[in-house]
């Protein structure tokens, strides 16, 4: 039997029309008082798990968040939607804190957003003593894992939680996590009884894109340039010096961009962040520090220039484009020398051989997800337990590569690096083996005589970027491996005998041909917002009028209308409140305020 409160909360705060999903399950779990764990994808309506059933059941919601950056436009967001919301952090001062501990203590709060670290200090948790908790949401809950990418150990102390309140129910949200690291989350939350809802894991409008590095700032820019010109993204780096560079890059190409990592000032770090939140058309450039809980809809691609170390990571991240629903794109470059640097990295890592060997399985699914045949979402989703068949939107299966049979191929790379392994003292990496195959005369080669040796020059029929995929796809299947000695020089491993001695059959990737681009040709970019000619005008001047309002209040476009309501609304043409208020995503309170407003924006566009 439903709840017919949360579906009143439903439309009437929030103006969707119906839960989607597993939504109503989980709401309605909750609102019974029940523990649920949820994993669900970015985008996919997380936070009214817990922002419905706080609104339905008596006292507070206390949403644990570790996101103190982003807590004012959560904030800001529920505040427009007419919920009494507020947060407790580091960014205020002592009068503001005391507002809010009053607010929390007289009842008059809906949902009170606090950082773990501030949650189980002796204060916060005595002043939660003094009010009433509708429930607690711990958002972002893989950060209690210790395997996972994002480690906060202050989530470690979350699990006192049930022991202090143990009749408050508590909710755990997190957009990605395999059974493994599930069950570590309700191991160290103390969620053993809790209800596991896992909604599907794909994101079917997000357009996933693996290509080959090569002069990759060129390849990065001509991606934003032909496809996403103007438009909001992130570009992830593997390092802080990376991220200046490419920054600087793209602003010097008229690509409006700002750098984010641990190194900027925790003030350069918030304005940027703020820019990017509230302007459109900026790229944030940025390491793994940024993008936790980015709540902005309309980022259009999310691009890697470096290889990722998993691929939880990996989709954690580009799950960050597309949230309002419409065509993103997930684009990344890598090559031979991400293989060679993450195996190094690895190697260099302090930890026991446990820890060492689960991060070599987390790249080994991140390699085979960029060297793989099949559908990148069939690949991606199956490393999740989700099963799907092939997508049509993704690189794979648009422009399907071919395989060739590349064990000669092979025998001819693992015979060069066994004869050089044998030179005591010397190492040499994949630049010099490709040299070697291909018979290319260095001063090297020269010195070291290595144009005697038997394998020099019986590679000619590969061109320099084949070796190097061919090189690249043995480190990934293991039959290469990066020696232990810090300089990046590749050995055998057990697996490379078997196709020394031609026992094993080796089917590579052989990349499409990209067809040549004029330069003055035809850009590639298509509309994201797909309307008739005639209703575009409604909605560039809604677009504006939204910009003026948000401008005025102070909050990132997004928090007042999400593209996707303005995009239904011209196309519905509302022509009174009652018909305005039927659209998803306009509620009560919005209705109210801006009703009037959008019609006369509909009646006379500009």
């Amino acid at each position: 039997m439903s709840d017919p409160r949360a579906l009143g909360v439903l439309q009437r705060v929030f103006g969707y029309e119906s839960f989607r999903g597993e939504q109503q399950a989980i709401v309605e779990h909750v609102i019974g008082g029940g523990d649920a764990l949820v994993l669900m994808p970015t985008g996919g309506g997380k936070s009214l798990c817990y922002q419905v059933p706080a609104l339905v059941r008596e006292g507070t919601g206390i949403v644990v968040s570790p996101l103190i950056a982003l807590m004012q436009d959560q904030v800001d967001a529920l505040t427009e939607l007419g919920v009494r919301a507020a947060f407790l952090n580091s960014t205020q001062d002592w009068q503001q804190v005391r507002e809010v501990e009053q607010a929390f203590v007289a009842g008059e709060l809906d949902l009170l957003y606090v950082a773990p670290e501030r949650l189980l200090t002796d204060r916060c948790l005595q002043l939660l003593e003094r009010g009433r908790i509708a429930l607690f949401a711990i958002d972002e809950a893989h950060c209690v894992s210790q395997w996972g990418h994002d480690f906060r150990p202050e989530y470690l102390g979350l699990s006192m939680l049930h022991e202090r309140w143990p009749d408050v129910p508590r909710i755990a949200l997190t957009a990605t996590a395999t059974a493994d690291t599930r069950s570590e989350i309700a191991q160290r939350l103390s969620l053993d009884q809790a209800r596991h809802f896992v909604a599907s894991f794909d994101r079917p409008n997000i357009r996933y894109r693996i290509i080959e590095k090569n002069e990759v700032r060129r390849q990065l820019l001509e991606m934003i340039r032909n496809e996403h010109e103007g438009d909001s993204g992130v570009v992830y780096c593997l390092s802080r010096a990376r991220v200046e560079d490419t920054a600087n890059f793209l602003c010097e190409q008229g690509i409006h961009a700002l750098p984010y990592h641990a190194g900027l000032s925790a003030q350069v770090r918030a304005e940027n962040q703020s820019r990017f939140l509230r302007e459109d058309g900026v790229v944030m450039v940025a390491t793994i520090a940024f993008g936790m809980g980015i709540d902005k809809p309309d980022v259009r691609f999310v691009a890697h220039i470096d290889l990722p170390k998993s691929v939880e990571g990996y989709y954690q991240e580009t799950g960050r484009a597309g949230r309002d629903g419409l065509p993103a794109t997930a684009w990344l470059a890598y090559g031979l020398q991400d293989v060679v640097q993450q195996r190094r990295m690895i190697d260099e890592s302090p930890g026991d051989d446990g820890y060492r060997r689960r991060l070599g399985q987390q790249l080994d699914a991140m390699l085979a997800l960029c060297e793989t045949v099949e559908c990148r979402r069939v690949r991606l989703l199956a490393y999740f337990g989700q099963n799907i068949t092939a997508c049509g939107n993704c690189d794979v299966c648009l422009e399907p590569p071919e395989t060739w049979d590349g064990t000669v191929a092979a025998q001819k790379v693992l015979s060069a690096v066994y004869r050089l392994g044998k030179e005591r003292g010397q190492r040499y990496g994949a630049g010099h083996i490709i040299d070697i195959l291909r018979g290319k005369s260095s001063e090297r080669t020269r010195q070291h005589d290595h144009e005697s040796l038997s394998v020099f020059g019986i590679g000619a029929d590969l061109s320099e970027s084949a070796w190097r995929g061919v090189l690249r796809q043995l480190l990934a299947k293991g039959l290469l491996m990066v020696d232990h000695d810090g300089y990046g020089t590749l050995a055998l491993t057990e697996a490379s005998r078997n196709v020394l001695r031609g026992e094993t059959q080796l089917m590579l990737r052989r990349e499409p041909e990209k067809k040549a681009r004029s330069r003055g040709g035809v850009r590639t970019k298509a509309p994201v917002i797909d309307l008739p000619a005639d209703r575009m005008p409604v909605f560039e001047a809604l677009r504006a009028w939204r910009a003026e309002v948000a401008r005025g209040n102070g909050v990132p476009a997004y928090v007042i209308f999400h593209d996707a309501t303005l995009r239904e609304i011209a196309l519905a043409e509302p022509q009174s409140l009652q018909d305005l208020g039927h659209i998803s995503g306009v509620g009560a309170r919005k209705l109210e305020a801006y009703g009037k407003e959008i019609l006369r924006c509909v009646s006379r566009p500009g």
